[in-house]
């Protein structure tokens, strides 16, 4: 009898465990056993999970908004828990009342999870259970049960029977004519999700006059929702219908009287022109285009102006040049020339895709004076947008027409007074190179990247070194070998520090992309001449490079070349140039697994160096070498906190047979 007692008390810890964490103070306790609940239902079993943790949990709804979030994301997946798809009723208790909170995301969560138990139940069951709960939230006396039962219909309607439907219809008609602007909201949202489930003739017959109703609400916030089910009903309705029943009142919200309904209508325009088809395109929705090119609010204008190139490709082929022409033109050249940057920047991001639709001559006559207005333009978020798009207009006009219009443009850009401007130019010079082609570039551009090598603005220098990594990787290494690493190499001669330090930089990216030849026969004798500047941030500098470079080195070149450099900086007299260079070997030694190295690294560092060689990992540098008076390199080891205490200074020999 004890054991049998002892083994119910087991079986009771999780839940007890459970309730004192539910009940405790602490937020993230709480939090915590709800995201556990899972493993609780597992070892309660699914008889005891349905009769007492189940009731518990609808008893307890009353907590902090994240845990009660929890546990609407956890309830939704605990049809398993509770015994599969027949016990799934279980869950609708506690759901429904956590569909009634305050708290939208809450109340979000609790009716997705419903739609997933709703969806494992079968007919008989969601006429039984899940229907009575829509019905129940759809009377309830608090607007957050009605907003919640908007997002439940379209999941029980399709399911049921024709009288219950019938009731589902007249229940959601209810809600479209509620009181409360929030629930209305709620309706207008989940029209266009309802409509798809319903029978045709009913959408006609219910759905629309809904539809027309919240399309006329006097809270913007329910209209511009409206705008989003025209789209979903335009898409349901056979064409002379759409004329009918939908364009009226898609008409009227195009000239809305509150902004954020034609916003709307400007964002979701061409998911309405695509549902319509182009003759209704052609006849009604271009004057709407129109009207919303010249909208007084600068935010339609901007929505509106990212949708030109879309809606001018989906128009009718037969009459396309002549609707953009006639129709379209005239409102983007007023556009260009926008009072508002954001408008500007819009318009620009899509303008240059008009150029394929209306061919070569129609581009260079009508659209390339818009471009170079906006290549002039103050704002330079216009001026990029017009230069990472140039490949559409380089495809239809050719290289050459390009050159002579845009380039000089494009040339002034780059010599902006604000660095800020020269950067994000930098940035797409690669992109702009390959549209154009090596040549071109080579005339025109290439002395321009040069010159960003020299800027007197760290950052423009720092970007200018990892354009021309891209370039490299754009046209080749044997073009790099002709074009660009005899300029760079010149720089190294420079009376600049600052600028043979950019020399130095340049190397850097440019060995990962060139190869062992030429970084052997180009990069490194000038990285080596370096190791002798007079300056001393060159030189440890150097001792980078050489690190950086030489996993692109023969073996035979790190010893005959590179060992002796970083040998000479490593007995610098400068601080930090001897740590770079002992940080260099060390690092090249584990790279690359030389035992020629292990005397080049201070005996102090041997097990390090040796644990690093075995695991191809680079090794921390060693302490900082001091002078001896005889010439020596002397290492300052603490032996022992007794000798550190007592300043014990030892030489060590370099010879490794005599470590």
């Amino acid at each position: 009898m004890a054991a049998s007692d002892k083994s119910v008390d087991d079986s009771l810890y999780p839940i007890a465990v459970l309730i004192d964490e539910l009940k405790n103070e602490d937020v993230q306790l709480r939090l915590n056993s709800i995201k556990k609940l899972s493993t609780i239902a597992l070892a309660l079993g699914e008889e005891r999970t349905r009769s007492e943790l189940i009731p518990f949990l609808t008893e307890t709804i009353y907590d902090e908004d994240e845990v009660l979030l929890a546990l609407a994301d956890q309830l939704g997946n605990f049809t398993s828990l509770v015994g599969g798809p027949e016990y799934a009723m279980y869950l609708i208790p506690p759901l429904e009342s956590l569909a009634t909170v305050e708290e939208t995301v809450v109340r979000d969560k609790a009716v997705e999870s419903l739609r997933t138990v709703a969806a494992e139940h079968s007919a008989q069951d969601l006429e039984i259970h899940v229907v009575p709960t829509l019905q129940r939230l759809v009377s309830g006396d608090w607007f957050t049960s009605r907003t919640s039962a908007c997002g439940l219909f379209s999941v029980c309607y399709p399911r049921v029977t024709q009288p219950v439907k019938a009731e589902l219809r007249a229940n959601f008609r209810k809600l479209c004519q509620d009181e409360t602007p929030m629930v209305r909201r709620a309706a207008a949202n989940k029209l266009g999700e309802f409509a798809k489930v319903v029978e045709t003739e009913y959408l006609k017959s219910d759905l629309i006059p809904n539809f027309v109703q919240l399309a006329q609400d006097d809270q913007d916030s329910v209209r511009l929702l409206a705008v989003e089910a025209c789209v979903s009903i335009a898409q349901l309705l056979p064409q002379d219908d759409v004329e009918h029943l939908v364009l009226p009142t898609l008409r009227q919200c195009a000239s809305d009287s509150s902004w954020r309904v034609r916003y709307m209508v400007a964002e979701k325009f061409v998911d309405l022109q695509k549902a319509v088809g182009p003759e209704i395109t052609r006849v009604d929705l271009v004057p709407a285009f129109q009207y919303l090119l010249k909208d007084a609010e600068a935010e339609v204008r901007a929505a509106v102006a990212t949708k030109v190139k879309d809606f001018c490709s989906n128009l009718d082929k037969a009459n396309q040049v002549q609707i953009i022409m006639t129709s379209i033109l005239p409102y983007v050249r007023d556009l260009v020339s926008d009072p508002n940057p954001h408008v500007k920047s819009a318009l620009a991001s899509v303008i240059m895709g008009l150029s394929p639709m209306l061919g070569a001559y129609q581009t260079v006559e009508q659209l390339l004076p818009l471009f170079l207005i906006q290549l002039k333009d103050e704002c330079p978020e216009v001026r990029l947008n017009i230069i990472s798009n140039l490949d559409c207009v380089n495809d239809v006009i050719g290289i050459q027409q390009l050159s002579q219009s845009l380039l000089p443009a494009i040339v002034e850009l780059a010599e902006d007074s604000k660095w800020r401007v020269r950067l994000a130019i930098i940035e797409y010079m690669p992109a702009l190179a390959g549209q154009l082609g090596q040549e071109f570039f080579d005339q025109k551009l290439r002395g321009l990247c040069m010159g960003w090598l020299n800027d007197h603005v760290y950052a423009i220098r720092e970007a200018a070194t990892l354009n021309m990594k891209k370039l490299v990787e754009q046209f080749g290494a044997p073009w790099a070998e002709q074009a660009i690493i005899p300029m760079i190499l010149v720089m190294s001669r420079n009376k600049n520090y600052l600028h043979r330090m950019t020399c130095l930089f340049c190397l850097n990216v440019l060995a990962e992309v060139c190869g062992t030849d030429i970084t052997t026969k180009l990069l490194l004798p000038t990285v080596l001449l370096l190791a002798a500047d007079p300056v001393a941030n060159v030189r440890f500098n150097v001792a980078k490079t050489l690190q950086k470079i030489s996993p692109f080195l023969e073996a035979s070149v790190i010893d005959a070349q590179v060992k002796p450099t970083l040998d000479k900086l490593n007995a610098d007299n400068d601080v930090d140039v001897k740590h770079f260079a002992a940080q260099a070997i060390a690092g090249i030694a584990a790279e690359m697994e030389l035992n020629v190295f292990r005397t080049a690294v201070p005996p102090c560092m041997g097990h390090k160096l040796e644990a690093a060689m075995n695991s191809k990992l680079i090794v921390e540098p060693p302490p900082m070498p001091v002078e001896s008076d005889d010439g020596g390199t002397a290492v300052v080891l603490q032996l022992n906190s007794k000798k550190s205490e007592e300043g014990a200074v030892k030489e060590l020999p370099k010879s490794e047979t005599e470590c």
